[in-house]
This record gives structure tokens, sequence and C-alpha cells, in this order.
């Protein structure tokens, strides 16, 4: 197992995770994201949300210190390439096939995939800079 940043793994987590408190509560994409989902108003009522919110928490965190092991070796430039191509190329790419079959608008695929790869660009960020 390469050594790894373990700050710098939950700085970049923390980045991702604020992206998407910001990114899910912002009009331009609550709004079209709750109704390309399904999603009725109140629906954020349901629920424990400290359950959700820490359960997404650590699971961005495994996320970010699986990039982080997968980049060790990497400078700057490469951890950026490499997360770019986990972030859109693995992950929103798996997420988009997934919602064709759960028969998903377009909408809800391009606000989630835009999350994830962002939210992947910004923890390379944080790992390459922060080694």
């Amino acid at each position: 197992m390469p050594a790894v940043n373990w700050l710098a793994i939950f700085v970049a987590a923390m980045g991702m995770f604020v992206l998407g408190a910001v990114w899910f509560s912002t009009p331009v994409f609550l709004k079209p994201w709750m109704k390309a989902a399904g999603l009725p108003e109140g629906y954020d009522q349901k629920g424990s949300v400290p359950v959700i919110f820490g359960t997404a928490f650590v699971m961005i965190f495994i996320m970010a210190a699986l990039l982080a092991m997968f980049t060790a070796p990497l400078d700057f430039g490469g951890t950026l390439a490499a997360s770019l191509a986990a972030g859109f190329g693995w992950a929103s790419l798996s997420f988009w096939m997934l919602s064709l079959f759960e028969r998903k608008p377009l909408t809800y695929a391009l606000i989630n995939v835009g999350y994830i790869t962002l939210g992947f660009a910004l923890m390379g960020v944080v790992l390459g800079v922060w080694k």
C-alpha cells in the first residue's frame, strides 16, 4: 500500500462533500434535479439527516483515500488527469449508464455526472498539490 497523506485525503473529501452541499442546494440544480429524480416537495424531511450526511461523507472519504492510493506515484498533472479519468470515465459513466436503465431523464444524469466529475477533479487538485 502506498504512503498517502491522510490529512490531504480528509481535506479532499471535505471539498467534494461541501461541493455536493452547494451543488444540490442551488436553485440552478435543486429543482431540476428533484423533478428529474421524481422527488416530491419535502423529500428532504424524510430519513435521518445525520445518518444520510454521515454515510455520504464516509463514502466520499473512501473514494478520496482510494484516489490518493491510485495517484500516489503521480505528479500534479498526472494526479489531475487520473482523477478526471476516474471521476468521469468510471464513476460518472457508470452512474449515467445506470440512469438509462432507471429510465431517468437526461437532466438527472447530467446534474449528477457534473457533480461527480467536478468532485473528483477537486479531490485530484487537493491530492495533487498536497502529496
